[in-house]
């Protein structure tokens, strides 16, 4: 958690956000503030599909990608789509801890199981289904994640600000993440 900044007041926030949307996103969702009325998104939040978290942002104030682990990789003709027709002009990139994407492998009985009891599936179907994907979606550690996929993303978008945040299920609150 060294590397994570709380935002608990303006001057929390990092100078390269100042009057952007990822200011907007934190003042809203951090700090209380009154919400704007927007026409048109200006942000693409790409976050986790974890259900603990639900942020606390106006209508119409940004696309919203929702994937396991804020992964983005399979997205990416969603994201190009925010950004040409939509016309966003920034992303945030939102992980949090206790991510069901992390150590995927340990998880794999209970995901045959559940798909075998739940969905109906044979055993070797949810077998086949999780080894075809799961290490499409794993993810080592949420922070180191977070901070590649925002690489990622600032290459592939160079005229795109992209801010790593992490939501933090104790407390409901947007971090900034210590990029240096």
């Amino acid at each position: 958690m060294e590397r994570l900044i709380k935002v608990l007041s303006n001057e929390d926030i990092s100078l390269k956000y100042k009057n952007t949307p990822i200011e907007k996103l934190l003042k809203y969702h951090n700090l209380g503030e009154s919400f704007d009325e927007y026409e048109k998104a200006e942000l693409l939040i790409g976050m986790c599909m974890d259900n603990r978290k639900q942020l606390k942002i106006p209508n119409n104030f940004s696309y919203i990608i929702r994937s396991g682990g804020g992964n983005l990789r399979y997205s990416e003709f969603k994201v190009s789509y925010a950004i040409a027709v939509g016309g966003v002009k920034a992303i945030a990139l939102t992980g949090h801890n206790n991510c069901g994407m992390v150590n995927l492998m340990s998880k794999k009985n209970k995901f045959i199981k559940g798909l075998v009891e739940n969905a109906g599936w044979e055993e070797k179907q949810a077998e086949d289904h999780f080894r075809n994907f799961a290490p499409m979606f794993e993810i080592d550690n949420e922070i180191d994640f977070l901070l590649s996929e925002a690489k990622r993303l600032k290459e592939k978008y160079p005229k795109i600000l992209v801010a790593p945040l992490f939501y933090n299920v104790d407390d409901n609150l947007l971090y900034l993440i210590n990029e240096d």
